[in-house]
């Protein structure tokens, strides 16, 4: 099972979870449903998309409103620290919720009674806590943008709130170094998947590979951009691509659907989601030996 964490700006959504199916703008876990054009809700959405595609088990999500508050995260992480060695997931992503790191020590200390270790994927908030409470290493993958690997790089920051000048203004030419000084304090997840004009994937302080093409400015400011590329990575990493090339994948996969498109400024991040199942079936069999009529796990 791959269980998909996080947080909507919809004070009313009480913590729900249950598997994902969707239905036009919305998606459903159990009965209650959320947006999918934003945020947590594009995350899932673009997992959704890949699982689909492949023919494997659709994920499981966790969301709760929050809207700044705290309720909605608390909410999630008491139902995850009661619930996950019951459920017993093979894969879990931590997305938006605020980075209260007492309660993913916590996590992470209940997730060792489970009967195997699920792999821990981390953006956003997750990651923030994750850094803050020295939990890095308990991650497989953090998918960073560029001012979240300045954050990660700095070995004073234990919360984004202290160093806005990295979360707002942020140099490309640093992030190879960033990368290494993530890695060389202890402050990134086994791989690193940093997100960007260009993309970097890097594991032991050292940068496997960049994808800079195709470049399509015009995905940049899109919302929700950033989000998808953590679904996909999560879907290519459930569906049995090793996490370095599900990384890389999952990167071009985004950049390709771009280009398929041709967004304008009016584009909605539900467009380019509704692109992957193509970009894949394009192209997977060409970049990872994985046909069209292939189905994984």
């Amino acid at each position: 099972m791959m269980l998909l964490c996080g947080t909507v700006p919809d004070k009313n959504l009480p913590v729900t979870y249950g598997q994902v199916r969707q239905d036009d703008d919305y998606l459903y876990a159990g009965e209650q449903r959320f947006s999918r054009t934003q945020g947590t809700g594009a995350m899932i959405s673009a997992a959704l998309a890949i699982t689909n595609y492949f023919k494997i088990d659709a994920p499981y999500a966790l969301v709760a409103g929050d809207i700044g508050g705290g309720e909605g995260t608390r909410d999630m992480y008491k139902y995850l620290i009661e619930h996950i060695v019951e459920l017993s997931p093979d894969q879990v992503t931590l997305h938006y919720s605020l980075p209260i790191m007492a309660l993913l020590k916590k996590l992470c200390e209940t997730i060792k009674g489970c009967s195997k270790r699920p792999f821990m994927i981390a953006d956003a908030g997750a990651m923030y806590a994750a850094k803050g409470a020295g939990l890095s290493s308990e991650f497989d993958i953090f998918t960073p943008d560029p001012s979240e690997i300045a954050f990660l790089a700095d070995p004073q920051a234990t919360h984004p709130a202290y160093i806005s000048n990295y979360l707002f203004a942020s140099d490309a030419e640093k992030i190879p170094e960033q990368i290494a000084a993530a890695f060389a304090n202890k402050s990134a997840a086994k791989l690193l998947l940093v997100k960007g004009k260009t993309d970097y994937v890097a594991a032991d302080g050292q940068i496997l590979s960049t994808i800079n093409e195709p470049n399509v400015p015009m995905l940049e400011p899109i919302g929700g951009t950033g989000d998808t590329i953590t679904g996909l990575v999560s879907a290519l990493v459930y569906a049995g691509l090793e996490p370095k090339d599900a990384a890389v994948y999952a990167c071009r996969t985004n950049r390709v659907a771009g280009k398929m498109l041709q967004p304008t400024p009016a584009t909605k991040v539900k467009e380019v989601i509704e692109q992957f199942p193509a970009v894949a079936k394009e192209n997977y069999c060409s970049w990872a030996g994985i046909c069209y009529t292939d189905t994984a796990k």
